[in-house]
Parts: structure tokens; sequence; C-alpha cells
């Protein structure tokens, strides 16, 4: 990875010298299954006698042409090609072969195990593109691009623009077509100006629906919606177009433009590294969002999320693009808070920002506690920062805090600024100073100061009420004095003004309700609320009632064994969610014993509605069970939650789904085993729910973890679910199994031969980890460390990353004297010892070691020491 690495600098140099015009790239996919043919021609304006470079990563260079005389290709080196004597308008010709990948990066190669079908689909974000064509990879040399792709007459060929032509053409002996002469030419029209990594050649038998719509300034926008042949059937294609639609209309008004291209596909691709990619007018997602059977409420929630999010993008990321990598927020940032205003407001989902808080605010929160926190506005010095800088804070903090923005704006200022934005800076390249100009603008409010504490330092504060009381003549007992503390933590000792609700809820019958609410301004460490003073003293004070800001917030001791007792009793979603969600984050600090989140879990899950909310609660049951238990007692622990779990659902509903699946993950006793078997096996299957092919790899990931898997029930499994999805949650399987040999499996696949597709690796290192046995990964712990650097160097980002983050052996946090090794000690001294490993790496594994030291300090707490 080094040498294929660009800096800040470089490419600020870059800019200053060159202007990008029209590229013209033509792909022939119809060489066979390892290399395709790319011919890239660009034009551009240079200082003249200037020099500078391209970005290619391939196998081969044919031919490089400059102005019309031959380039040597020894040019070519180190995934660049040196140009040199620029003149004022130039136009340079590459001649290449490119390289299929099957790391989901680049131009992806993909053979359907069903019918042996071949899919292509590029993934070009963050520098992937000069995988298949030689460019200028930064964002801020855009370009129009015009694509010709010759493929196999089987197939269909989509790209950022619709096919002006389509002609037949001939194909080499050998090719993936059907017969010699089976082939076409996709002739693509030119894009508008817009970044390399937003340009996109999905091809293959791809099958799908099409419609339209009429864009807001009556322009007819065609609709496509496409997956895979083998799982077309499951495909809802009218659904995703209708919430296509319904987003189209809220954003154009919202933001005042039309959509800014010219066509609008969506096509659903397999082996998929992210949830989607917002390629200019060819948004490609992640195959698991075709529903083969029965999902869960959150799925089809987060599926729609998605949607709306990738729809975002066409006007912050695609029309308008951040210059450099530092303010990647400003696509991500903004996309993920749009599109649960889109969800609220402009398809009436009441609960989306009940979402929003149990999902995105939590990671968020999680991210700006570890060491590696950053501020929103990132420093970005070069890609491989930006490559780890897809996180909790570039995403879910940054949407946070335009919630704390809007609050403090007003929302029609808000969008009124980003109208403004829009006009400004169509197809054009923005920083932070851009949008605080027009937000500035449009509220009259001095933004800069805000942005200080907000965007550009990193961290979080708690929040705390401290309150006295004091009865009245009638006996009622009333607020005296009230006020907000706000402490910072030491690493980041930054206070922020907080615009947010202060409420409190009362019981009425068996219903917490809230009696009363406050907005207040909050600023520094101690803020008063004369406005609450005189007030009866309620069940619970809620401090950040409704969600307006991001802080951490706590309970007074009043409030929070009121809350914890009545947690089943909130008449809204919105304040269970903020206590559940303060009280997982002072478990996580080590202020609460896992065992009492647990019993507090477990009788909210009892009633709770909201898919969401109850996919975060249990995938903290289960993070509480495994990793903040006592280890001491953690089967017992782990049998009684999965026993809690199995009987909390009512037959046929959408918590069952989701309740039997987090079960079955913590089976331990034998009955528990032959219980959660018989769920898919026929003998006792539960009431109301269909056995699909998902619901039999959840069972069977939960019974390999107990090892009460063969690999005769894999084989049956597999001949029951021969797709891809079933060739993958396989491997899952039988990498979760706690044998020697299923380790050293994956092991030898993931680390030293490295050749597994992107999710087959990603499967088999999250079954990897996740043991209960900490023999089983202790002769692992030092093999993972040594082999850092070199999976870092050897193996492509996405991969390396899969290895550093998903494989390393958490499940020995706490267990040294079980396991005969400590893997905090152990990771604390290869950090120590690789001061100059590559950045990146260090923070991934600087991540891992303060969550490891995490858990260790919550099972302290849990086991009373």
């Amino acid at each position: 990875m080094p040498a294929e690495n660009l800096t800040r600098a470089e490419a600020a140099e870059r800019a200053s010298v060159v202007a990008t015009q029209t590229y013209r790239v033509e792909l022939d996919l119809t060489r066979g299954p390892e290399v395709f043919g790319s011919t890239t021609t660009l034009t551009f304006a240079a200082t003249p006698g200037a020099s500078t470079f391209l970005d290619l990563i391939a196998p081969v260079v044919h031919r490089i042409t400059l102005n019309g005389s031959d380039v040597d290709t020894s040019a070519f080196a180190d995934s660049r090609i040196e140009l040199t004597g620029l003149a004022e308008t130039n136009e340079i010709v590459v001649e290449a072969d490119g390289a299929y990948m099957t790391t989901g990066e680049g131009l992806h190669r993909f053979v359907d195990p069903v019918d042996e079908n071949v899919y292509l689909y590029s993934q070009f974000e963050v520098a992937d593109a000069r995988r298949v064509f030689a460019c200028f990879e930064q964002p801020d040399l855009k370009a129009e691009f015009s694509f010709v792709v010759t493929a196999p007459a089987s197939w269909t060929v989509f790209s950022n623009e619709a096919a002006a032509e389509v002609s037949d053409a001939p194909v080499d002996p050998g090719a993936d077509g059907d017969s010699e002469a089976d082939a076409r030419t996709w002739t693509f029209a030119p894009t508008a100006r817009i970044s390399t990594y937003l340009t996109a050649i999905v091809a293959g038998p791809y099958a799908g629906t099409t419609g339209e719509l009429t864009s807001s300034d009556g322009r007819t926008i065609p609709l496509g919606v496409y997956a895979r042949a083998s799982i077309a059937e499951h495909l809802d294609a009218e659904t995703i177009m209708d919430v296509t639609r319904q987003g189209f209309a809220f954003y154009e008004e919202a933001f005042d433009r039309p959509y800014p291209f010219t066509k609008y596909d969506q096509v659903f691709v397999p082996e998929f590294n992210a949830g989607a990619m917002e390629n200019v007018g060819l948004v490609t997602y992640l195959e698991n969002y075709v529903f083969r059977g029965p999902v869960s409420g959150a799925v089809r929630e987060r599926r729609v999320i998605t949607i709306l999010h990738e729809l975002a993008h066409m006007w912050f990321g695609d029309l308008v693009t951040m210059r450099w990598w530092n303010d990647l927020w400003l696509n991500e940032s903004f996309a993920e808070y749009a599109s649960h205003l889109a969800a609220a407001e402009g398809l009436g989902i009441d609960d989306s920002w009940v979402t929003f808080t149990s999902l995105e605010k939590a990671w968020a929160l999680d991210q700006d506690q570890l060491p590696t926190t950053h501020p929103i506005v990132a420093s970005i010095e070069d890609l491989e920062d930006v490559e780890v800088n897809f996180d909790g804070i570039t995403y879910a903090k940054g949407s946070s805090v335009l919630t704390q923005l809007v609050t403090f704006v007003g929302k029609d200022a808000f969008l009124t600024g980003l109208r403004r934005y829009f006009a400004a800076h169509a197809f054009g390249n923005t920083e932070l100073s851009d949008l605080l100009v027009e937000l500035e603008a449009a509220s009259g409010r001095d933004l800069r100061a805000w942005s200080t504490v907000w965007l550009e330092s990193a961290g979080v504060t708690t929040l705390t009420p401290e309150v006295t009381t004091e009865k009245d003549d009638e006996g009622v007992e009333r607020i005296a004095t009230a006020a907000i503390l706000q402490s910072v933590p030491d690493a980041h000792p930054v206070q922020r003004p907080h615009r947010l609700a202060v409420a409190g809820y009362e019981l009425d019958g068996e219903r917490l309700v809230r009696s009363w609410s406050e907005e207040v301004d909050v600023d520094g460490a101690r803020t008063e609320l004369p406005e609450i003073v005189g007030r009866p003293w309620p069940a619970v004070l809620l401090v950040n009632d409704e969600d307006l800001s991001y802080a951490k917030v706590r309970l007074d001791d009043r409030s929070l064994a009121a809350a914890t007792k009545h947690v089943d009793a909130f008449a809204e979603a919105m304040p269970r969610t903020l206590v559940l969600a303060s009280a997982w984050d002072m478990t996580r600090d080590g202020q609460w014993a896992a065992s009492r989140y647990l019993d507090l879990a477990l009788r909210a899950l009892a009633s709770e509605q909201q898919p969401t909310a109850m996919r975060v609660l249990l995938a903290n049951v289960r993070t509480a069970v495994e990793r903040y238990s006592d280890p001491t007692t953690r089967d017992q622990v782990r049998a009684a939650v999965a026993d809690d779990l199995a009987v909390l659902a009512e037959a046929g509903s959408d918590a069952q789904l989701q309740l039997s699946r987090a079960a079955a993950q913590l089976v331990v006793t034998d009955e528990q085993v032959a219980t959660v078997r018989g769920w898919v096996d026929g003998t006792a299957p539960l009431a109301g729910q269909e056995v699909d092919a998902q619901q039999r790899w959840e069972v069977l990931r939960g019974l390999a973890l107990a090892g009460a898997v063969t690999d005769d029930d894999v084989e049956a499994a597999l001949a029951a679910d021969p797709s891809a999805t079933g060739r993958e949650y396989a491997v899952w399987v039988r990498a979760a199994r706690p044998t020697a040999e299923a380790k050293q499996w994956v092991w030898e696949n993931i680390v030293e031969a490295a050749n597994l597709p992107n999710t087959q690796q990603r499967y088999a290192a999250l079954g990897f980890a996740d043991v209960r046995d900490p023999q089983l990964l202790a002769p692992y712990v030092r093999r993972y460390l040594d082999a850092l650097v070199r999976v870092w160097t050897e193996q492509t980002n996405e991969m390396a990353q899969n290895v550093a983050t998903l494989a390393f052996p958490a499940a020995l946090a706490g267990r040294a004297d079980e396991a005969g090794v400590d893997v905090v000690a152990e990771t604390r001294a290869w950090l120590e010892a690789n001061a100059d490993a590559p950045a990146a790496l260090r923070r991934l594994v600087a991540e891992r070691l303060d969550t490891a030291e995490r858990a260790v300090r919550a099972q302290a707490v849990d086991a009373g020491r």
C-alpha cells in the first residue's frame, strides 16, 4: 500500500498545475477472467513546461502517448505515470491491462455459484478508479467522463449516464460471452463534471425493473432497480422505487434544486464492502438488502435510510464535492442527517429520530471515546488516513452535531443556507469555510466559534443535572435549585454550548408521561436553570429530552432509580431510548455492573416495539454478556439471558425474529442446544416463524459457538442454500466452531494464503475471533501482532483492515490467567515497539487495545472488584 499512497500536499501541488477537462475511457470486458482492456484518453490544461503524474494501478501498460508523441512505458512505476514538459493544452492516451479484483475494490468480478453467470461492479471510493483507468485520482480535479464498454452480448452494462448507442462488436476467443462473436459495445453519454471516485461501471446479466419520475423542473428521470438474475425474484423493486420517488420529492423541495443528473439506477451487487455507494446516477448497494425471506423491521428500516442517504449524496458530495478528504464529513454527515430528516418529514416515519439516537448517535459516542478520536473536520494528510476515517465521527457524530446546528440556527435558516451553498458551488469543490459563509448569511449568526468547538475539536462532554428540593406549604416537593454540570475528558477539555430541552416525566397510572419541558442554553462547566426552579420535583428529570444536542447524559440518582424501575412504562420511545443509552454508557464507563445493565435491558426488551432500538439493545446485551460480564460466572449469565430472550416475544411478531436469533447466539446447555436446533429441523418449530435459509444459518452460527455443529450440518445447509450468501454463511459457521482446526483454517486463508474473496474473508475473521474458550485464540495473539505490518503491506486496504480489526482476539481481554497470555499487555507492547508502523494501522490497533482495556475494567466492576 505505501507505493499507492497520495499525500494532501501532492494533491494540492498537482491541482495547482493541471485543470482536467474530459476523459474517454474504453474498457474491453471480453478478455477472460483475469484482466480487461483499458484505454484512457484524457484532455487537460496545464502550466506550460510543468511536470506532474497520473495515477494507475495495472499489471501492464502497453502504450503511453502525450500530445501525439510516445512516452516510454518505463514512466509507469509505483502506481504512477510521470509526465514532463506539459503544454498549455494536453491529450494523453494510456493503453493498459486492468486486473479484476475479488476484494470489493476497483472492478470486482464475481461468479454466481447458482448459474455460473459472471457479474462485475466498480467501487472507486477512496482511490480505486486508478485500478480501472489512468486518472488524476483526487476529488477536486473534476471532469466530464465518457465510457465505452465492450462486453458479452448477454450482459447489461450500466454507467453514470444512459447508453447513447449499443452496437455489435467482435470478441476474442475464450471470452466470458456465449460465443466468439457474441459481444456488444456500449457507448455512454458524457457525464457532467464529477470526481473520479464517483464514476462507475456495472456489467453482467443483471435483471430488474424500470420506472420513472417527474423532477421538479419537469424532466422525466428514468429509474431502474436491478440485482443478479438468480436472486431477482426476491427484488421488491416497486417498494424501492416508491421510497426513491418520495425521497426525490422531499429533497428537491427542501434544497430548492432539481435532481442534478439525468437518470437514477440502483443496483444490488454481490460481495460489497459497504452498505452502498453514491456513484452519480448509478448507486450500488449491499446485496443483503435484497430480502430472500422474512427480515426484521430494523433491517427494512435500515434499507430505507440507506436509500435516502445515497439519494441525498446526489446533492451532498456529487453535485458539490469536498476539495480534499479532510472535509469528507461534508458528504457523509449531511447525507446521514438528511436521510433521517427525509424519513421523518418526507416519508412520515414517526420514529426516524429514535432510530437515529439508537444507532447513529450510539456509534458516534463509542467512536468519540476512543483514544484515536478526531475532529469532525479531520486532519487527513494522505489516502491511508482517509481509508480508516469512514467512521463514527465522520458519519454519526457529524450528523448528530448537525441536529444541534439546526436547533441553534433554526431549520428554515439552515435549509436556506444549504440552498445558497448548492447554488454557489454546483459541480464544484468546497471546504468548511464555504459552507459556513452561506449558513451565516442565511441565519445572521456568527458560526466561527461554534465551528471551532463542534467541528474542529474532538471529544464528547458529559451533562449531569444537579438539583436540590424543598417542600412547599402543602407538602409538595419542589425544585429549589437546578443546574447542569458539563464535564470534559482530560484529553479533549473543550466546553461546548448546547441548545437543548430539560423535561420532567411523571407516572400517570402505569405510564411515564412528559409533564413539562423547557428549552435552555447550556454553556460552560455549570449552567443554572432558573426556568425550572419552583416546579414539582418529577419522577424523572431528563436532560437533553428529544435528543437535540450531542453529549453523554447522566441522570440524578432519584431519576435513575425511577427510570430504570419503570423503563417499560415510558409512553414515548425517545425518552426510553435516551435512558437506555445513558445506562449503556455508564456500563461501558465502569459505573454500572454489566449484570445491572442486563436486568434493565431485558425488562425493556419485554415491551420494546421500535425495531432499531431493539436491534441495538440486543447487540448491547450480547456485548455485556460476552465482554463485560465477570468471566467466572459468564456461562451461567449466558444461559440465563438465552432463556429470557427465547420466551420474550409474541409468536409471529417482528420482535420474535430478532429475539430468537439473538437467543441462538447465546445457547450453552444441552437443553438450549436441543431447543434451538428444533426451531429449524422441524422437531419444535417456533410458532408463527418461517424457517428460511437465513434463519437456518443464524441458528447454525449459535450452535457452532456452542460446539454443536458438525460438517454434515454445514453441508446440509449448503445443499438447501447453495447461493453466494449460503457460501458466505458456511464460512462464518465453520470459522466459529470451537476447534483448533477451525481457527488454523481461518488463519491460513485470511493471513497466510489470503485467498478468500472479501465477504468470505470478513465472515471468516468474525467467526475466528468469536470464541468462548480463551485457549483457542491464545496461540494467535503474538502471531496476529507479528503479522500486522506484513498484512498491511501485502494486502489491499480493505482486506488488511478486516484482518486488523475483525481478527483481533478481543475475547481474551480479562482472561490472561486462563489463556496464558495477556492480550492487553501484548498489544500495548506492540504499539510501543512499532512506533514506525503505518499510522493508519497503528490507529486501528490502538482502538482494539482501548476496547480490550474497557472490557477488563467492566469485568472488574461486574465481579465487584
